[in-house]
């Protein structure tokens, strides 16, 4: 299969010419006889609280097809549904609704015991392959709830650092990434727990100062969940943990990229300090790819007016952000459209420890997404599969 496209993003630069696609990889690159548009690495969002209308913490089977289908339209070719803190039996419901991987794509499996869902069926079920294109679950990311700062959680549900609960958590499902606070005692105990366990441990909703942040880092915290948000700045004569992590080669952000969570000064110089492990994330919550009005976040509601959403106390609670106008957003900033699409795919591919994702070399997979040239969404692929 040809795509037709005139050129294609090819190891971070921008390759004249067609791309082919055969048994689900990219087979060649550069080839003449192309057509129109811009083919990418399928975008790869590390945090979704929810989408068109639904919140992951509280669907079921019927959710995630729906959202599914919404997030494939907006170029998302995988990503994390993201539970924010909650009830232990309320995060364990969650997680055994998480969709498996489809066998062949590389993913991860979920844990189940077997035992029925009680909102779709055996979660381990559901990990069939289907003939039509669906986004990659790449497994849950659990913010919380060991977290300092509350933001738009609920903070009746933040919990201290408990590695039997964060062993239950874990055991109950498909955990990719756990945010956690990691100033907080016993919080390094769980940082361990997860690198032993090949879980992507983030620093988040955290009042870290930079003595705090780099013990985190030394022991194996890799990222940094929306830069900015829910933690302490610290000053330049103590800085915190956002002032380290810029400083950290070996650190990789995640930034929410719909200029509000973050104004785009502060977003351009946390880009140009973090070139090359910068990873664009929507936060997204129900309202994204949906209308105004009104939704839950966590369970808990928010409403959305103006593309901003926020909860009853009028904080910021997620996002309205697609991860195309993420890419536009920063584009409009001066942004190299190359740097911003890697952004979107290699960089939170890598944070994900997938290197079969977010590339378009031959032989990677073939989850890719067409834009034209007012960057819309053309075309989506996954796994050699076309969306609808």
């Amino acid at each position: 299969m040809r795509l037709g496209v005139s050129a294609a993003l090819v190891g971070g630069r921008l390759v004249a010419g067609d791309v082919a696609v055969r048994d689900g990889r990219i087979s060649a690159v550069g080839l003449g006889g192309g057509g129109r548009g811009v083919a990418a690495p399928g975008f790869v969002d590390l945090h979704v609280n929810g989408f068109a209308g639904v919140d992951f913490l509280t669907t079921g089977r019927d959710g995630y097809e729906r959202a599914g289908a919404a997030l494939l339209a907006s170029g998302v070719t995988a990503f994390q549904p993201t539970f924010v803190s909650a009830p232990e039996a309320t995060l364990v419901a969650a997680l055994r609704e998480v969709p498996a991987e489809p066998r062949g794509h590389g993913g991860v499996s979920p844990r189940s015991t077997g035992a029925a869902s009680p909102r779709g069926g055996p979660a381990h079920a559901r990990g069939a392959a289907s003939s039509s294109a669906a986004p990659r679950v790449l497994g849950a990311h659990l913010e919380g709830p060991f977290l300092a700062r509350a933001g738009a959680h609920d903070p009746r549900a933040l919990r201290a650092p408990d590695l039997a609960l964060l062993r239950r958590l874990l055991d109950a499902g498909p955990v990719t990434q756990v945010t956690l606070a990691p100033e907080l005692d016993g919080a390094l105990e769980l940082v361990d727990e997860l690198v032993r366990r090949g879980v992507t441990a983030a620093a988040g909703h955290t009042n870290a100062d930079a003595a705090a942040a780099h013990a985190a880092f030394d022991r194996g915290v890799r990222t940094v969940a929306h830069l900015f948000n829910a933690m302490a700045l610290g000053t330049a004569r103590e800085p915190g943990l956002v002032l380290a992590a810029l400083g950290r080669p070996d650190v990789t952000v995640q930034m929410i990229g719909d200029l509000v969570h973050v104004a785009p000064d502060a977003l351009l110089a946390a880009w140009r300090a973090a070139a090359g492990r910068f990873a664009l994330v929507t936060d997204a919550a129900a309202p994204a790819g949906a209308t105004d009005g009104e939704f839950v976040l966590g369970g808990r509601p928010v409403r959305a007016a103006g593309g901003v959403v926020r909860g009853a106390d009028g904080g910021l609670a997620g996002s309205a952000l697609t991860m195309i106008a993420g890419v536009r957003n920063l584009v409009s900033l001066g942004i190299p459209l190359e740097d911003a699409l890697a952004a979107a795919s290699r960089v939170p591919a890598r944070i994900a420890g997938r290197p079969d994702l977010g590339t378009l070399e031959p032989g990677a997979a073939a989850d890719v997404v067409v834009l034209d040239d007012r960057l819309e969404v053309a075309r989506v692929v996954v796994n050699g599969v076309a969306g609808a």
